[in-house]
């Protein structure tokens, strides 16, 4: 990547993150020694090779504005350069370099991440915490984090050696494709961050390939506890992460039983779901991105008879604060999937997907344990009085009479897999697709099924 790629790369940011700084002109000397050090100490807590201080880029609209800043200036008689070099401790190879973007002159400081011990200057280590510089001291849960990294014990998705190493990608350029975004088949794996230092394929690269080998299982229990018999397990996995992902949220929608209110009716009756289907969005998503996979299991949702539990892997950052997540000021567990999501549009950068649970659930939804995150969805059941039920039942009792047992059996097959194909259930119920089909066809027109998106590209809905 050429450095005005890496300049235009991070002003596509909404906000800055805590490895790069923007400035126009500013310039001080002690001040940029210090940002220098935090700015080396943050690329290593995140992963990443170098971080960046910008001249010539406005911080608040990230836009190149351009810079009269002068890199070989004088600081007290000598070359500055020279001054920054002997004050920062351990040595690192930090360079300038000049540059001509649309026009406008910007000057790019390359910071090396810190190794084996944190960067200092004058004997002081500072981070980044959010958009400001701070004495890593202050923060000793950072502080130990970042030794721990810095000593190669802190494991991430992009560090981590995948467990396979015969890795296959198809699904992974095909959904790319279907958000219009071409992966080139020769830099995608460099891009995508999916090899090590050491040049294996590292466990973000096994979450994205064709087969991830982390099942991510939906367990439907009878009851409210996990003592009730277990109805039924689907499991979501043995797949590239993204189609699980897609495949899962699609499973919700099958969950979300849409219900009929009948109570104050007066011309047309209310339909209620059974819990706010955006909230469950942002709790899956949340937990698929999130979770520490670096523990080797997966997140974990159990659905019960008055609510659905999303278990995350992994307590929070220790960089982040109760209040903070709260807030949605979002400190991503794994970085390069966090940037995946962005670059697909499955999350956003505005942090809102926390405040959204919020929002509709409060903050008793969420529970956090030493090792797990759960956040819990209740149902919104509509109480109905004994006779509006049942003249609920009595309005069924003609359309169930055509549900043979052939008709049963279809709408188990769609509730326990609802992509399931004509072709599947041909198959499995050993009579020909034109059978299949027009029992798939009473099915939709008397509305115990829905076909929800494309006939090719959609999946069935069991209606209750």
């Amino acid at each position: 990547m050429s450095l005005e790629d890496i300049v235009l790369n991070l002003c596509s940011y909404d906000d800055e993150q805590e490895w790069f700084e923007f400035k126009e002109n500013w310039f001080q000397a002690d001040a940029l020694g210090e940002y220098v050090s935090a700015l080396s100490n943050a690329a290593a807590f995140h992963h990443k090779r170098f971080a960046y201080f910008i001249w010539g880029v406005n911080n608040e609209t990230h836009k190149i504005v351009g810079t009269k800043f002068n890199q070989y200036c004088d600081y007290k008689s000598a070359p500055y350069q020279n001054y920054l070099a002997r004050n920062l401790s351990p040595s690192i190879n930090f360079e300038f370099h000049e540059l001509i973007i649309n026009g406008k002159r910007v000057v790019i400081l390359i910071i090396p991440a810190a190794e084996e011990i944190p960067t200092a200057f004058k004997e002081k280590r500072y981070i980044r915490i959010g958009s400001s510089k701070c004495n890593i001291s202050k923060y000793p849960k950072r502080e130990i984090q970042l030794f721990k990294i810095l000593d190669g014990r802190m494991e991430t998705v992009e560090t981590m050696k995948a467990k396979y190493q015969d890795l296959t990608f198809s699904k992974l350029f095909g959904y790319y494709g279907s958000k219009g975004i071409v992966l080139n088949e020769k830099t995608f794996e460099k891009n995508l961050g999916l090899r090590n230092e050491k040049g294996e394929y590292n466990l973000l690269a096994q979450l994205l390939s064709d087969n991830s080998h982390f099942p991510i299982r939906v367990s439907i229990f009878e009851g409210e506890t996990k003592a009730s018999n277990l109805f039924s397990v689907r499991e979501f996995g043995d797949n590239c992460l993204l189609y699980s992902l897609d495949e899962l949220l699609r499973y919700g929608d099958v969950l979300n039983i849409i219900q009929a209110d009948e109570r104050n009716r007066v011309v047309e009756r209310k339909e209620v779901p059974l819990f706010d289907n955006k909230a469950f969005r942002e709790a899956v998503i949340n937990a698929i991105l999130h979770n520490q996979w670096t523990s080797g299991n997966e997140p974990m949702i159990s659905v019960f008879s008055n609510r659905i539990e999303i278990l995350s892997r992994g307590a929070l950052p220790p960089a982040q604060t109760i209040e903070g997540f709260f807030l949605g000021e979002s400190i991503p567990v794994n970085d390069k999937l966090s940037e995946i999501f962005l670059q697909l549009h499955i999350s956003e950068k505005s942090g809102r997907g926390v405040p959204k649970i919020i929002e509709v659930y409060g903050k008793e939804a969420f529970k956090f344990n030493e090792r797990s995150i759960v956040v819990t969805i209740p149902f919104n059941k509509v109480d109905r009085s004994e006779g509006q039920v049942d003249s609920k039942v009595d309005s069924k009792v003609g359309r169930e009479n055509g549900l043979n047992n052939r008709r049963k059996q279809i709408m188990s097959e769609i509730r326990n897999n609802p992509n399931i194909t004509t072709k599947e259930l041909h198959n499995i119920l050993a009579i020909s697709v034109t059978a299949v089909a027009k029992n798939l066809a009473y099915l939709k027109q008397n509305g115990f099924i829905e076909r929800i998106g494309s006939d090719r590209s959609g999946y069935w809905k069991v209606i209750e």
